[in-house]
């Protein structure tokens, strides 16, 4: 296969997968015949790129758990307060989960929750190391060890990610909300994670 042809194949696949986000978003049922249509190509150049339904929205989980990990590390990136980065990254996450949170629902009946934690190891490694620090530096304070606060805060996410789905949360705060949650699920006081959430929201970061 050449480059041009290679190229072409590429912009395809990224095509395909800009498509059915944006149509599973707006119907979880839709069929792969319904994808081809809105990308505009024939449903054989679909499965050309994804064999089946599953291996799609594998693909859409794989880029989703990508942008957190990147979103992650650009929102703590340079910041050495541990309650400001916790925060800081949680706002960026939220900010891509935000896009995708549909798709985690639509996901765990094909990719599996399991499949997502995995996809997830890395930020949850790293968010470990973020607590470790913050509890080493007295600022965090939990009876919890780091690694079993990671899979805390994992867990809120994904469950306020529902209560957005669900309605018990309006969008436009779950962020704030978010960032609020962890920082007082790791020790720290209400005032002072709301401080910290309203100077990374009033800094350019958040919803």
């Amino acid at each position: 296969m050449g480059p041009v042809t290679s190229g072409r194949a590429d912009a395809n696949r990224r095509r395909i997968l800009d498509v059915a986000l944006t149509e599973l978003l707006h119907d979880p049922d839709a069929s792969m015949d319904q994808i081809a249509r809105a990308a505009g190509v024939v449903r054989r150049t679909v499965y050309g790129h994804f064999p089946s339904r599953e291996a799609l929205i594998g693909a859409l989980v794989d880029n989703a758990t990508a942008a957190v990990v990147e979103a992650h590390a650009t929102g703590r990136a340079g910041i050495s307060d541990p309650a400001e980065a916790l925060a800081r990254a949680t706002l960026a996450v939220w900010e891509i989960a935000d896009r995708y949170r549909l798709l985690v629902a639509l996901a765990q009946r094909s990719v599996t929750m399991a499949g997502i934690k995995q996809r997830l190891t890395p930020v949850r490694e790293t968010c470990t190391a973020l607590i470790q620090h913050g509890l080493d530096e007295r600022v965090f304070t939990s009876p919890l060890t780091a690694e079993a606060l990671a899979y805390v805060h994992e867990q809120a996410l994904f469950g306020l990610m529902e209560a957005v789905n669900e309605g018990a949360l309006p969008a436009a705060e779950g962020g704030a909300a978010a960032a609020n949650t962890l920082l007082m699920t790791a020790g720290v006081p209400a005032s002072r994670a709301a401080a910290v959430v309203g100077a990374a929201l009033g800094h350019g970061g958040g919803e």
